[in-house]
């Protein structure tokens, strides 16, 4: 049996890394909660330190350069989140076959799939770093972007493009790991990237010696740097520490994608990325009607949005290790392990996700403070929509919990539909019934309402669709 192979190799703490499994990558024995715990931390404080990243970068940027430059960034993430949406998909769609094949005790098969994704996405990002340079100007003209902020987004955009490949190859290094059942290594690497980043954005933007200012192209060239640097230096300890997905000899033939493993990440991986998009697009719609309503209430919504980011935190890294925890114990065929690994997320989400809405809403005002100023009239608000609205990401929480087992057993499009209704006629629509009687509020409501409307449909989706019995027979077929 598979899961007997597993066993024996995670007994050994002297197991070599190169085509056995080493014992912390194994995530289908022990218990199941202290696993998850151990397994999400990480993940969870890499989410921190890459929003911290952001929001450090974007203090240096609107201090040293100006309120245009800040909004250059701005309009320039809003570029790169909708490029890296489609390759977030390609990953994870590897990351979980990685993971099904590391359960199944079969390495090549998992150093397969991750050379297929890891050179069809390093070539995509070629293509785009190409295209992006030339055809900045054209998409920040689409986007409307303001004149006096067109300059500035144009320089930095530009060299983000430059710097794509490189965070392409540590991104999915990082998300192939994962798969393997090592969310620490990840972590030490985005510590070095945030550090590098955050250190050389003010040499970079204002000058020092003989660092010539460069201004707004300045911090990106920070980044570029910290993302080269990180790069070089994760494939250095891929190699040196022989961790499992490095490619040696033959091997490194499986960076030319094969056609069988590019056909099941690009169809898994589409929806994937997919509703990352659709996220995407209902934050932009949401944000237009709150800007209907005036100044006041788009700072306001600002501040909330910042608040927001780090309650989503622990419920995406718990759904990835569950996703990863869920694909291991379905490659090892111990299907009746994934009901408790689900309920496991849940109630981790639950816990984690409702004391921090907890703690948000007894020490709301100091939090917003931060980001409007002791004397903003947008503080009163922002502390109306914390107590409307904050709880709802508990529940959404739930969902993505859900969708990361389904996802582990490549189970993809349901939660693609499941985001399309509770966004949009889920939440737009009880806005637009709503809106006559209740006014503002109906905005601020309407996120909890998509959210129920999401954990009711995800959990009807768990238990309804037959994905266990397709994944069962899928499994079944394969040769390890």
């Amino acid at each position: 049996m598979a899961t007997d192979a597993i066993d024996s190799i995670a007994l050994d703490p002297e197991a070599a890394q190169g085509d056995r499994i080493p014992r912390h990558g194994n995530l289908t024995s022990g218990p199941i909660m202290t696993t998850l715990v151990r397994f999400s931390a990480p993940t969870l404080m890499a989410n921190v330190l890459q929003s911290m990243n952001g929001t450090i970068n974007a203090i240096w940027v609107g201090r040293m350069i100006g309120g245009s430059a800040l909004a250059a960034t701005a309009n320039a993430n809003v570029v790169m989140f909708l490029v890296f949406a489609a390759t977030f998909g390609f990953g994870m769609a590897a990351t979980v076959k990685v993971g099904q094949a590391f359960g199944a005790g079969n390495i090549d098969a998992a150093r397969r799939t991750f050379g297929t994704a890891l050179g069809f996405c390093f070539g995509l990002s070629l293509i785009v770093a190409v295209v992006g340079w030339f055809g900045a100007p054209w998409l920040l003209h689409a986007m409307s972007t303001p004149p006096q902020v067109l300059g500035f987004a144009l320089a930095y955009l530009r060299v983000v493009f430059i710097a794509m490949p490189a965070q392409m190859i540590t991104v999915m290094l990082s998300m192939g790991l994962r798969g393997a059942g090592n969310s620490a290594m990840p972590l030490r690497m985005m510590i070095i990237a945030v550090v590098l980043d955050v250190a050389l954005n003010p040499l970079f933007i204002g000058g020092f010696g003989p660092v010539p200012a460069l201004g707004i192209a300045g911090s990106a060239l920070a980044t570029t740097i910290a993302s080269t640097i990180t790069m070089v230096v994760f494939v250095t300890v891929l190699y040196a520490r022989d961790l499992p997905l490095r490619l040696k000899g033959q091997e490194l033939t499986y960076l030319i994608p094969e056609l069988g493993e590019l056909r099941y990440i690009v169809i898994k991986g589409l929806p994937m990325g997919a509703q990352m998009l659709l996220v995407s697009m209902a934050s932009i719609v949401m944000i237009g009607l709150v800007n209907r309503e005036g100044a006041i209430a788009s700072a306001a919504y600002g501040a909330a949005l910042q608040t927001w980011t780090y309650l989503q935190m622990p419920a995406m890294a718990i759904s990835a290790a569950v996703s990863a925890m869920a694909a291991q114990t379905i490659g090892a065929r111990m299907f009746d392990r994934i009901d408790a690994i689900t309920r496991a997320g849940v109630v981790l989400n639950l816990a984690i996700g409702g004391a921090m809405t907890m703690l948000l809403l007894l020490f709301d005002r100091p939090v917003l403070e931060l980001f409007l100023g002791a004397h903003s009239p947008a503080v009163a608000l922002a502390r109306h929509i914390q107590f409307l609205a904050s709880w709802g990401y508990v529940l959404f929480g739930v969902t993505i919990v859900l969708f990361g087992t389904m996802r582990a057993a490549g189970t993809v499009v349901p939660p693609l539909f499941v985001l399309g209704i509770s966004m949009f006629p889920g939440r737009l629509g009880f806005y637009q019934l709503a809106h006559p009687a209740l006014g503002m509020d109906a905005l601020w409501l309407s996120f909890p309402v998509g959210s129920i409307i999401a954990v009711a449909l995800a959990y009807a989706s768990y238990r309804l669709i037959p994905w266990r019995k397709r994944i069962e027979a899928e499994i079944a077929a394969r040769k390890f």
